[in-house]
């Protein structure tokens, strides 16, 4: 079976995703460190962050109609375009500005990640598994990249240069998205809020659908945790400082970049329950060797060594998981279902970062982190045990989104 890079549409699709997120790292490194070297203070830090992904909730059922229902090329460009604008004013360096527009730019990521995703089955039908671990090699060159750009342009030229690159980023997505895609034409249907409503029919109907959002709420608090006392457990037990958190948030795309380059080739035909399953609990395991490794060393050779094998199980875990909700979706739901899916992850994120910047203080920083791993570890386990044995084979995802004729959703079944 060819690479889906091959295919020109999904090439195309797989740069401008690569762009954009690279773009995206750079604010995702920078904010909490320009906001922790301003306030000195956790709790602003975590509320600069639930600032970040606080609207994809409030926006999750736009996102997912407009996912469905218009042009997902045009859709993406747009996006990007509208990112590129609203991060103008963080040139200010001002604390409410900077809330503002992380909320903004929450609020369009909330139509990316949707569009983007629902369109992987109709530009690589049949290749699901591949084309999700192509899109985790993107992902991991742009982690790598956009989180050291981000943490040694703002150590080194402020707030600013990181501001311009990511417009910069956001402007070369938008180029490789201007050539037209091959995808289906979208048709009128219900109106929104009844659109919506069906979508989340289809999770309620299917019980691998239901257990997938369990589990991604579990492993999204404990991301919420991460990105929150991450900052903290760089600068307090490794002490290091900026240029070393961007570093060791960017090496971890190397491991990714393995796993990512395995799953679009010799691993293309993997089970994706299996990969989620096994993925989430190889990175709930290896995230408890980093969180305790202080107790023995603080060599940060060592650390670089470890994000690196941390990103193998998360590329791994991520294409499972996009996979499964790609295969099992009705395909006329499949935007609704992955916006869904998209704002119970960052609605259980603002509950880990809240939740990590009030007890860090009174419970202390590496309980806080065993916890996070023993999120994963349990998700991972309901996968193995329950979600492996439920979808032992998985049908191929059709090719293409059929007419509405109603507004009844399919009867067919999906991350």
């Amino acid at each position: 079976m060819p690479s889906p890079l091959r295919t020109p549409a999904f090439a195309r699709l797989w740069a401008a995703g690569m762009c954009a997120e690279t773009a995206e790292w750079m604010l995702q490194v920078a904010l909490p460190l320009h906001i922790f070297a301003l306030t000195g203070s956790p709790a602003a830090t975590a509320a600069t962050m639930v600032a970040g992904v606080l609207p994809a909730v409030v926006l999750s059922p736009v996102a997912g109609v407009l996912a469905d229902r218009r042009n997902r090329r045009a859709l993406l460009a747009a996006v990007c375009a509208g990112q590129a604008v609203v991060a103008v004013p963080l040139l200010s360096s001002s604390l409410p500005v900077i809330y503002l527009v992380m909320a903004l730019q929450s609020g369009l990521a909330a139509v990316f990640e949707p569009a983007r995703s629902a369109l992987v089955p109709v530009l690589a039908p049949g290749q699901t598994t591949a084309a999700n671990g192509a899109l985790g090699v993107g992902t991991c060159v742009a982690r790598l990249g956009g989180s050291a750009l981000g943490g040694v342009l703002l150590g080194f030229a402020g707030l600013g240069a990181v501001v311009v690159a990511y417009a910069a980023a956001l402007v070369a997505a938008i180029g490789f998205l201007a050539p037209r895609f091959a995808e289906p034409r979208p048709t009128r249907r219900a109106p929104a809020v009844r659109a919506w409503l069906d979508g989340l029919a289809d999770i309620r109907r299917d019980h691998r659908l239901r257990l997938v959002i369990f589990m991604t709420a579990l492993m999204s608090v404990g991301q919420g945790m991460f990105v929150v006392l991450f900052v903290l457990f760089v600068s307090g037990p490794l002490g290091q400082g900026e240029a070393e958190t961007g570093l060791l948030r960017g090496v971890q795309a190397i491991g990714g970049l393995a796993a990512g380059l395995a799953l679009a080739t010799i691993a293309r035909n993997a089970a994706p329950a299996r990969l989620l399953g096994w993925g989430t609990v190889a990175f709930g395991l290896t995230a408890a060797v980093i969180w305790n490794a202080p107790a023995l060393t603080s060599a940060f050779g060592v650390y670089i060594g470890l994000f690196i094998a941390v990103g193998v199980p998360v590329v791994v875990l991520n294409a499972g998981l996009l996979s499964v909700v790609q295969t099992v979706s009705p395909p006329g739901s499949t935007g609704r279902v992955l916006s869904t899916g998209f704002a119970v992850q960052a609605l259980a994120q603002v509950a880990g970062m809240l939740g990590a910047g009030a007890l860090v203080g009174p419970l202390g920083l590496t309980p806080l982190l065993n916890f996070q791993a023993a999120l994963n570890l349990v998700a991972g386990a309901l996968g193995v045990a329950v979600l492996v044995r439920r979808m032992t084979t998985v049908d191929p995802c059709p090719t293409s989104t059929p007419p509405a004729t109603s507004t009844s959703p399919t009867t067919a079944t999906r991350r």
